[in-house]
This record gives structure tokens, C-alpha cells and sequence, in this order.
């Protein structure tokens, strides 16, 4: 049965919010807003925060910059998840990713079919890993961050919630670099 083991530890995680708008700013951000009280509330930190526009390139730049980070676990965005000409948040989390995590999405439209029916299928929520970081492309509205966190993400970035999340996977979301890096001693040697 699904649900929190309170006999395992928490383990916070260093999680970045970045908002993607052409009309935000810090001072009426109320999804970001909505996202960094859910996170501190979760017993998370929040490690970094900004706002970019709605620009593929700098969308991109500015994950993959927080993917180099050591100091952060998790990225969530907010915004640009649709399906209009300037929506292209999804297609910067694609170009970042070297994983996708396919059945964010799934599980994400049923959550939303539960709060804003058909309307669900206008979103184009996405979920992957890069360097060691997992990712999280979330629409703007402040109840599609409230249903994301509420109903998925806080359960997965939990590492008390079973039968399991995703903190037990960080450390061997590398594994694969670590390989490369052996064959590479070895081919030296």
C-alpha cells in the first residue's frame, strides 16, 4: 500500500523553482510563490529561484546552468506548458534531458481531469532527469502547481513514501557517467 514509512528517514532535498513568463515578476509570481511555500512547508529547501521568458534558449540555459549545480536536487518550472506559439517550456526541458520520465505526464492529466476535466488535455506537463538532477515542467496556473506538488511531487521527493520515490534514486542517477569514467581509467592504465 502506497503512503509515508515513518520508520525511514526524511531527507530534504535543495529544490529550484523557475517561473517562465513574459508577464511575471517577482512581486505577482503566484505560482512560484505557490511552489516555494509547498516546498519549505515539505520540510525542503529552496535553493534557487528566478524568472525567464518564455524563450526556448534561455529556458534551457537556465536548467542545464541549476543541473550543474551540485547544490541542487530538483528543478520544478512553472509556465509554458501549453500549446500556443509561445509556449516552449517543454521543449527546453526536452533538450536538457537525457531521460524522460513519461508517466509524469500520464499521471499528471489524471490528476487534472479530477479538477479541470477535458480541459486536462491542454497541458503538456513533462518530467525527466539530466546530470543528476530530476526535473519537472508544471503549467502556470497556481492550482496546476498546487494538484503537481499536492499529488505527485510531494509523495516522489519524499524518501519516506514507499513503495518507493524518487530521493532513493538520485545517487544512481549518475551511474552511468561513473561507468564511462572507470572504462576510461581503464583504457589509460
Amino acid at each position: 500500500m502506497p503512503g509515508l514509512d515513518p520508520t525511514r528517514e526524511f531527507l530534504p532535498l535543495n529544490i529550484a523553482v523557475l517561473t517562465v513568463s513574459d508577464t511575471r515578476s517577482a512581486a505577482d509570481d503566484r505560482s512560484g510563490d505557490t511552489l516555494a511555500q509547498r516546498i519549505a512547508g515539505s520540510g525542503h529547501q529552496l535553493a534557487a529561484r528566478a524568472i525567464v521568458t518564455d524563450d526556448r534558449d534561455l529556458i534551457a540555459a537556465r536548467l542545464r546552468a541549476w543541473c550543474a549545480d551540485p547544490g541542487i536536487d530538483v528543478i520544478i518550472s512553472t509556465g509554458g506548458t501549453g500549446i500556443t506559439g509561445r509556449d516552449v517550456t517543454v521543449e527546453a526541458h526536452r533538450d536538457v534531458y537525457e531521460k524522460e520520465i513519461e508517466a509524469f505526464a500520464t499521471i499528471f492529466a489524471m490528476v487534472s481531469m479530477e479538477t479541470v476535466g477535458t480541459s486536462a488535455m491542454q497541458s503538456r506537463a513533462t518530467g525527466g532527469v539530466a546530470q543528476g538532477t530530476v526535473l519537472f515542467a508544471l503549467p502556470g496556473s497556481t492550482g496546476a502547481c498546487r494538484d503537481g506538488w499536492d499529488r505527485i511531487l510531494r509523495d516522489q521527493l519524499d524518501s519516506r513514501h514507499g513503495p518507493c520515490n524518487l530521493v532513493a534514486l538520485l545517487p544512481r542517477l549518475e551511474e552511468h557517467r561513473q561507468q564511462e569514467h572507470r572504462h576510461q581509467e581503464d583504457r589509460r592504465g
